[in-house]
This record gives structure tokens, sequence and C-alpha cells, in this order.
């Protein structure tokens, strides 16, 4: 069975992902910070019959790294690395004269430095893949400016670059930035608590991801919006 890597999965659109590939067959690794939640993730996508390991941690704990690829690795190798985990810097947002310096690292080290960590950690077993691909989630304000979104969008924006350097230095994988379009995440309501406005739910994009795993486009950036509406 194909393997996938799973950060941030213990709910949003990391567990809506999860149990998409599980009802395919896939084996799971999955991360998040929250022992609790994730367990109940893992012991839920099990129940499609397919391995899950869950590992809570922190994606910018090398160590940490480290075991989710070699947890991988003992179930067969990896097929595909998700880089959901995400940190937004500061909760609620602020403008960019408010936001601490030390919460735009913070984002810049979940959202960008760790991912990279994490991509290096599992190009081998990703490289040895007959179809190995790469899904960084990235975000619209990578691409757009929005008031008080400036640290976080500047950490997808750097995301967005990462991953399609990637792609030319590694033609034989595919290596796909996906914004997932808006969405009612808990990210989000911490982000803008006081937005009631209803989003969709992450499972009701997860069809966009499994459009690229089936079809295998180029590597690049994707909004999964767009996919859809194509289909």
């Amino acid at each position: 069975m194909p393997v996938a890597i799973i950060t941030g999965a213990s709910k949003g659109l990391g567990r809506a992902l999860g149990a998409a590939l599980a009802e395919r067959g896939w084996d799971l690794v999955l991360d998040a910070r929250t022992a609790g939640v994730l367990e109940e993730t893992a012991v839920a996508l099990s129940g499609y019959g397919t391995r899950v390991e869950a590992l809570p941690g922190d994606v910018t704990d090398a160590g940490h790294r480290a075991e989710l690829v070699a947890a991988a690795r003992k179930l067969g190798g990896a097929d595909l690395l998700v880089n959901n985990a995400s940190a937004l810097g500061a909760e609620p947002l602020v403008r960019l004269e408010d936001l601490t310096l030390d919460g735009l690292r913070q984002a810049l080290e979940v959202n960008v430095v760790a991912a990279l960590g994490l991509i290096q950690e599992a190009l081998p077993l990703l490289r040895a893949a007959e179809a190995g691909a790469v899904v960084d989630i990235s975000s619209d304000a990578a691409a757009e400016a929005y008031e008080t979104w400036g640290g976080y969008g500047a950490s997808k924006a750097a995301l967005d670059h990462l991953s399609a350097v990637l792609g030319e230095e590694e033609p034989g994988l595919r290596v796909w930035a996906v914004d997932p379009g808006d969405m009612g995440t808990d990210l989000y309501a911490a982000a803008v608590p006081d937005d009631d406005d209803p989003r969709p739910t992450p499972d009701s994009v997860v069809p966009a991801f499994l459009r690229l795993l089936d079809e295998r486009p180029a590597s690049g950036r994707y909004a999964a919006p767009a996919l859809l509406e194509e289909r």
C-alpha cells in the first residue's frame, strides 16, 4: 500500500485528507501537537482497515521529523508528504506594525523551515517511490495582500517559492503548492475570531487533492477551487 506522511493531521484539512487516503487504502503517518486529539483521529482512520501511525510532536523539532520518516520507512516507504502544519504568528492576526518579530519567526519556522526539514528527511524515500509527491499547503494570502495577513502570507509565499524550486530540482517527483481556498478551520477561527460568515468544510476541498494524485499534473502552484471547477 502507498504511504503518506501528513503533518497537522489531527483535525481540519489534515484529518480530512487522511480519511480520504485511508478510504483508498493508503497507510498513514500522522503528526500533530496535541496527543489526545491525534490519537482519536488515528483510531477513527484506522477503521478503514489501513495502518495508521500517530506521532504527537512539534514539526520544528528535528528529532520529531526524523521519527515521522522512520515510521514511514517501517510501513514500507513514503509516497506522499503533506506539509499541512501551520502557524499564524499571531492569534488573532494583527497589522504588521504590531506583529512581534518572534511571531514572524514562529510562522517562518513552522511554515517554511520545518517543511523544508521534513522534505530533506523524506527525500530518499520519496525518490524511491514509484510516484513520489510533495504537497505543501499554501494560502491565497501568499499571493494577495490582505490586511493583518502579512506575516502568515509572507511565510506561505516563501513556502510557495521553496516548492517551485524543489519541483525544478526534483524532476522525478511531483511538488505541488496548493491553496485550499477558504475553509472553516480552527486555524481560521484563531486568525479572525470575529468572522461569523460560514465557510466550506475541509472535506469539501479534498477532491481537488485527490485529483492531483490521480492525474499527476506538472509540479507547480494550484488552487483547489479551480481544480474543483474544472472537473
